[in-house]
């Protein structure tokens, strides 16, 4: 099969012909269809991961087609059409049995731990537990986007955050997580504050249900903006990019007793994060992590884009081939386009 491979962290990926995976007796293989390019494929192809182990494919949104079953396989036959969150539970570990598969013990990660869907043909494991069938009325491409930054961000607003109707909530960073975490609290009824750098990024983020925008000029102002703009602070705050600043800042815009959500990876590279402790324990403000979202919790999320009300396809910009998608890849830090790009020819 072709696939996008590196031998080295930091260098120019390549498009090789490697050989076709097998499924696991727990596993299936799948003809990939759709592909996301995500921040975190970035992270990985700079080093910052260290579960990948060289050479390397990358790519974890994916969505395709049964290839080939194995032998242990219950739930899924060649010919369907599936996708999967990025984390892949074990389904045996105590993280597993509770129903918490997103932070499994022994987490599968295709584009990470295993090789990904930069590739023709992709291997998953523990396939019965992880695969969530794709509807008719939902197209590869959009199915595909929910894998990583859509899926997580429902999660964080529908299941950590809690987000009710005619609550406040403030988004810092508008990559492909935040215009998400937009559109979903949106969606709830949530009145959304979208903060970004990007004139076009928070374009978009009007487009999706942003009810107010800031654009970063002066770090030092936006946390009181924020607190002018919702009267004395957000009862929600997501950290969707992920670096020292945007946290303390999502942390010091709350009321009191409000959430912060960390989504945004903030890497050992770029330093912990501060956080402003006093302002937490004065305010009795909580402070939550979100990775990924469980399999069995996709049903929610995909009856509300079903139902039109979630469209995570008006965050899809572009789509690109396999050859297009080595400069995309190795250009995310510099690149200003908002939004989604996605692979969809192999």
């Amino acid at each position: 099969m072709r696939a996008v491979i590196y031998k080295e962290f930091q260098t120019t990926p390549e498009i090789k012909q490697v050989a076709d995976p097998s499924p696991t007796a727990s596993g299936v293989v799948l003809k990939v269809k759709a592909t996301g390019i995500c921040r975190s494929d970035w992270h990985g192809w700079m080093g910052h991961d260290q579960d990948i182990v060289l050479p390397h494919v990358p790519g974890h949104e994916l969505a395709g087609v049964v290839a080939a079953v194995g032998k242990h396989v219950q739930c899924w036959r060649v010919g369907d059409r599936v996708t999967l969150p990025f984390v892949g539970g074990c389904g045996t570990c105590g993280q597993c049995l509770s129903g918490n598969h997103q932070v499994c013990d022994a987490q599968f990660q295709p584009g990470f731990t295993h090789w990904g869907s930069f590739a023709e043909y992709v291997a998953i494991d523990y396939a019965d537990i992880n695969l969530v069938g794709i509807p008719e009325a939902i197209d590869f491409v959009t199915a595909a986007s929910l894998g990583c930054r859509f899926a997580t961000s429902y999660r964080a607003v529908v299941a950590q955050a809690q987000v009710k109707a005619g609550e406040w909530v403030a988004v810092f960073g508008c990559g492909g997580v935040g215009l998400s975490a937009v559109m979903i609290a949106d969606a709830l009824g949530a009145r959304v504050i979208a903060i970004d750098v990007s004139d076009p990024a928070l374009t978009l983020a009007e487009s999706v249900g942003a009810a107010y925008c800031i654009k970063v000029a002066d770090s030092r102002e936006v946390v009181a903006q924020v607190k002018q703009l919702t009267d004395g602070g957000a009862d929600v705050s997501i950290d969707a990019l992920g670096s020292q600043l945007t946290c303390h800042q999502s942390i010091s815009c709350l009321k009191k007793r409000g959430k912060h959500i960390q989504v945004g990876l903030i890497t050992e590279q770029n330093g912990n994060a501060i956080v402003p402790m006093a302002q937490v324990i004065a305010n009795e403000l909580e402070i939550l992590g979100s990775h990924g979202m469980q399999a069995h919790r996709y049903g929610d999320m995909l009856t509300m884009i079903e139902q039109d009300q979630l469209q995570p396809q008006q965050l899809i910009q572009r789509c690109v081939n396999l050859e297009q998608s080595i400069k995309v890849l190795t250009n995310m830090n510099k690149s200003a386009e908002p939004g989604i790009t996605m692979i969809d020819v192999f």
